[in-house]
C-alpha cells in the first residue's frame, strides 16, 4: 500500500508540475514554444506511466484480496462438509443402536407370552399358602384368570415359602428386598404369608396393574 500511495503522490506531484509549466509558458515567449512542448510531452508521459502503475498495483491487491476470499470459502465448505459427515454418521449410529433395541426388544416380547393356559374355577383347587394367595388376590379386585400368573411368579421367586431368604437380601414369598418394607402391613411380616402376600399384591398393582404384567416383566428381564 505505501508503494500505491507513493505512485499516487508521484502522479499528482507530476500534474502539478505540468500544470506550473503550462503557466509558465505564457511568459517565456515564442523561441522557448518548442521547449515547452517537449517538457508538456515529458510530463505527460510521466503522468501516463504513474497512472499505469497505480492501476496495475490496484489490480494485484484486488487480485490477492480475491484469492484469499476463494480460500477461505473454500476451507469453510470443507469444514462445513466435515461437519455433516460426521453429524450423519452419528445418526446412523444411533438409528442403528434404536433398531438393535428395537430388535431385541421383539424377541423378548416374542419369547415370554402372557398366560395363556387353563383358568382355575375357585381357589379350593389350591392348597397352602397358595390357597391363601388366591383368596387374598380376589379381595384385592383382581379376577382368578389372574392368578396362574402370580403363581408361576411367586413360584420362580420362592416356591410359595414364606420363609425364604435370598442371599441379596430379599425375604418371603414376594422376595421383598429388604424384608422389612413389607412391615408397612403389619410388623408380623417374617412369619405371617397373608401379610407378605398383601404387600406382594399392592407392590405389582403399582408397577405392573396386574399379576400377568408383572409375571411377562420376569419373562423379559428376569426379575419384577
Amino acid at each position: 500500500m505505501s508503494r500505491l500511495w507513493s505512485r499516487f503522490g508521484a502522479r499528482t506531484a507530476a500534474v502539478a508540475l505540468l500544470s506550473v509549466g503550462v503557466a509558465g509558458g505564457f511568459y517565456l515567449g515564442e523561441d522557448r514554444q518548442t521547449q515547452q512542448q517537449g517538457l508538456t510531452a515529458q510530463f505527460g508521459l510521466q503522468v501516463d506511466q504513474a497512472e499505469y502503475a497505480y492501476q496495475r498495483d490496484r489490480q494485484a491487491i484486488h487480485q490477492v484480496e480475491s484469492a484469499r476470499q476463494r480460500a477461505a470459502e473454500y476451507q469453510a465448505k470443507l469444514r462445513a462438509a466435515a461437519a455433516a459427515k460426521d453429524a450423519a454418521a452419528r445418526a446412523r449410529k444411533a438409528e442403528e443402536a434404536a433398531a438393535s433395541r428395537k430388535k431385541e426388544r421383539l424377541a423378548a416380547e416374542a419369547e415370554a407370552k402372557p398366560y395363556d393356559g387353563p383358568i382355575p374355577t375357585s381357589c379350593n383347587e389350591y392348597g397352602g399358602n397358595r390357597k391363601i394367595g388366591c383368596a387374598i388376590m380376589i379381595d384385592q379386585g383382581f379376577g382368578i384368570d389372574q392368578f396362574p400368573c402370580l403363581d408361576k411368579l411367586w413360584t420362580r421367586e420362592s416356591h410359595w415359602n414364606h420363609k425364604a431368604l435370598n442371599p441379596s437380601g430379599a425375604y418371603g414369598i414376594p422376595q421383598a428386598r429388604p424384608g422389612s418394607k413389607m412391615a408397612s402391613v403389619a410388623d408380623d411380616w417374617k412369619i405371617n404369608p397373608a401379610t407378605q402376600i398383601k404387600w406382594g399384591l399392592g407392590y405389582i398393582k403399582g408397577r405392573y396393574s396386574t399379576p400377568c404384567g408383572a409375571w411377562q416383566h420376569s419373562q423379559n428381564t428376569g426379575w419384577y
